[in-house]
């Protein structure tokens, strides 16, 4: 970033501030006070199960809201409009498809979790669980692994954007962004995250719109599909790409663009099915809406790199020879590609300072909400996995709140170090995105058959992951030394040494795994000790607030039965459609078009453009409507009981700690005559 051009319109630091500071505090006293009133009206008391599975409660829309929002990162706006960039419109499709396949993949795992394990708090519980300590560490290492990586990729490409369009210094920037979701994660939880994630994901959508829009309709110098294909046919003559069909920039045969899209499958394994995150919201969702969640939401994900990527990565390659774009009368330089500016620089060009402004914000939510995520993983795995397994298995509700908080703040400053330290040490985001999976992609398979295989036996799930780590590095460094002759940032940077890396750590325990299984002998497991997994004991918690630990949302009794008929019926829906998804978007759509060698015509991308306009907004029903929809009733109940204490009117249908009389015109679901309280 030091050589990074300076934009013409920057905006100046004090916006910068303003915007990083002024919303992370908004959105922290946002959800103080969403806290306090839940916890007054709707019974949803900050236990240690509250603040880490949110009772198991959350229904379909925000599972799908949170979803997208957690594998909404900076680096699928930046990396995936680099990447149309470098490739042409190849590069979104690549980068969309090869993401979302492994969302949809893991709404098989989730259930099984939800179907195995209904306790859990954790993946690495299941994991101690079924093989002991050993493995346990293993994995326990691996996820936080997986933790550091996505949260120093968002830090890093959140504060080079920053950078670029305010001056802010980057240290600055990676210490000042995460402190507004330290603060409110501190006081909501797992919930915290899946509130503010919709709203965080409804200004993305709303922002994408508008460069859509934009570009494709009201610029003066683009303004439509058709005269954007003129610009990229006249860039593709001046610079034709190699390695695409016929050098154009409108075509999916393009062999380095098929490359990233194997690196980027391979790493987004490790990403989702390591991170401790996605696991978490599989635990927090209800049994009904986990499948429905995942499904939707690795859907609805899809148009967002997609469309962000084939408006700003193409808006950049039309605008480069204007004298709007900051690098005029040059091209884009590789290092700041990236770095993740290719969408600042187009944004600036169409839309100057506001399309500077709308950046930032963009920036600010994808940076935010993915970052609130991986507190509440991490906090996890030290309070659960490491604090309450080895050093105080009796821990109270309380301890365990008190460490999950104390996780929250440590995790959220030494991860902000530690990104200023690889920006000065010359690491982009774009290095850190190539890397994922060299790093945790081994562990992937294994993981997976903790819960869909009973022979996978200790052996092969503690041995895989450190065999296939060794391997992936191994195959990585040599690939550079021999076909580079040095091993320094740029070579091992480049794809074909990122490709080896990657492919090795996600295959390689396909030989380890079925070898140390039978080696050592098959398991016939039974799954009977994931189910004697048990909650944490928030007795004394519900006793300090004066209400019954039934009357928490998810504490109370529920039909077991019905539960597992669901899940069993959604664990067959989940094979179906996540087979015939998969197919479908890494199969039957791109490799046609990638086999034919095709030049989209004129009319051709009209449609490419319009598809993802009209996929964005199916997006947006599903992750910003649907949800509203589905919390009318508490909205309207804890709106109103807020109205009505507020003006002295009636009492609130529901209190903490204030016995109520009936409240029968409340059109609350917990009526007053139930609640019980302690004196």
């Amino acid at each position: 970033m030091d050589n990074a051009v300076e934009i013409k319109t920057s905006l100046s630091q004090g916006f910068g501030y303003g915007i990083v500071l002024g919303l992370g505090f908004l959105f922290a006293a946002g959800m103080i006070a969403t806290t306090w009133a839940l916890k007054r009206y709707q019974n949803e008391v900050q236990t240690s199960e509250m603040f880490s599975t949110a009772g198991r409660t959350v229904k379909t829309g925000l599972v799908a809201s949170a979803v997208v929002s957690s594998w909404t990162w900076a680096a699928t706006l930046l990396q995936s409009s680099g990447i149309a960039y470098r490739y042409g419109v190849s590069g979104p499709f690549w980068y969309a498809s090869g993401a979302t396949v492994q969302i949809l993949l893991f709404a098989t795992l989730a259930i099984e979790l939800k179907r195995k394990a209904p306790n859990a708090h954790t993946f690495l519980e299941v994991i101690r669980a079924r093989y002991g300590t050993a493995a346990h560490l293993t994995f326990t290492a691996f996820g936080l692994f997986t933790n550091i990586l996505v949260t120093a990729m968002l830090l890093t490409g959140g504060s080079a954007v920053v950078n670029a369009l305010t001056g802010m210094p980057v240290a600055a920037a990676c210490f000042l962004l995460p402190l507004g979701v330290i603060l409110y994660t501190l006081f909501g939880g797992i919930k915290a995250t899946f509130l503010t994630d919709y709203v965080h994901t409804v200004i993305i959508l709303i922002i994408i719109f508008i460069f859509a829009f934009t570009t494709y309709a009201t610029s003066d110098y683009l303004g439509s599909p058709a005269k954007v294909y003129d610009l990229l046919v006249q860039a593709s003559a001046r610079h034709p790409v190699e390695g695409n069909a016929g050098g154009s920039y409108l075509t999916m045969r393009s062999k380095e663009g098929v490359i990233f899209f194997v690196i980027n499958i391979v790493g987004n394994f490790g990403t989702v099915f390591c991170d401790n995150g996605y696991y978490n919201k599989a635990i927090a969702a209800s049994p009904v809406s986990a499948l429905p969640g995942y499904v939707l939401g690795g859907l609805s994900w899809f148009a967002i790199p997609w469309l962000c990527a084939t408006t700003m990565g193409l808006a950049a390659l039309a605008m480069e020879n204007h004298p709007s774009f900051p690098t005029f009368p040059n091209r884009m330089p590789d290092h700041e590609v990236s770095a993740g500016l290719v969408l600042p620089y187009a944004a600036v060009a169409l839309l100057g300072k506001g399309g500077a402004a709308c950046c930032l914000l963009l920036i600010f939510m994808a940076v935010t909400s993915a970052s609130s995520a991986e507190l509440i993983a991490v906090s996890s795995i030290f309070t659960y996995d490491i604090y309450k397994t080895y050093f105080n298995p009796e821990a109270s509700g309380k301890m365990l709140i008190y460490m999950s908080h104390c996780c929250v703040v440590a995790f959220g400053f030494i991860m902000a170090g530690f990104s200023t330290g690889l920006f000065y040490a010359g690491i982009s985001m774009g290095y850190l995105y190539l890397l994922m999976g060299v790093i945790v992609s081994s562990a992937v398979l294994p993981a997976s058959l903790t819960l869909l295989w009973k022979k996978q036996n200790k052996w092969a799930a503690t041995l895989s992951p450190i065999l296939g780590l060794v391997c992936s590095l191994t195959g990585w460094l040599v690939y550079t030394k021999v076909h580079h002759g040095e091993i320094t940032v740029e070579t091992t940077g480049s794809n074909n040494p990122m490709l080896v890396g990657n492919v090795i750590a996600l295959l390689s325990p396909i030989v380890f795994v079925p070898l140390f299984t039978f080696a050592f002998g098959a398991d016939n497991y039974d799954y009977e000790s994931m189910r004697a997994i048990r909650k944490g004991d928030d007795h004394d918690i519900a006793a300090e607030n004066q209400v019954d630990l039934e009357l928490i949302p998810g504490e109370g009794a529920h039909d077991q039965e019905q539960e597992t008929r669901n899940l069993n019926r959604a664990a067959k829906i989940a094979r179906i459609i996540t087979v015939v998804m998969t197919l479908v978007l890494l199969v039957c759509w791109p490799f046609p078009l990638y086999g034919t060698a095709y030049i989209f015509s004129k009319k051709f991308f009209t449609g490419w453009v319009v598809v993802g306009i009209i996929w964005l907004m199916f997006s947006t029903f599903i992750v910003g409507i649907y949800p509203l929809w589905e919390g009318r009733h508490s909205m309207v109940h804890t709106f109103g009981s807020l109205y009505r204490d507020m003006t002295g009117k009636k009492k609130p249908a529901v209190s903490v700690g204030q016995p109520q009389g009936n409240d029968d015109d409340s059109g609350s679901e917990v009526q007053g005559e139930k609640v019980r309280t302690k004196s």
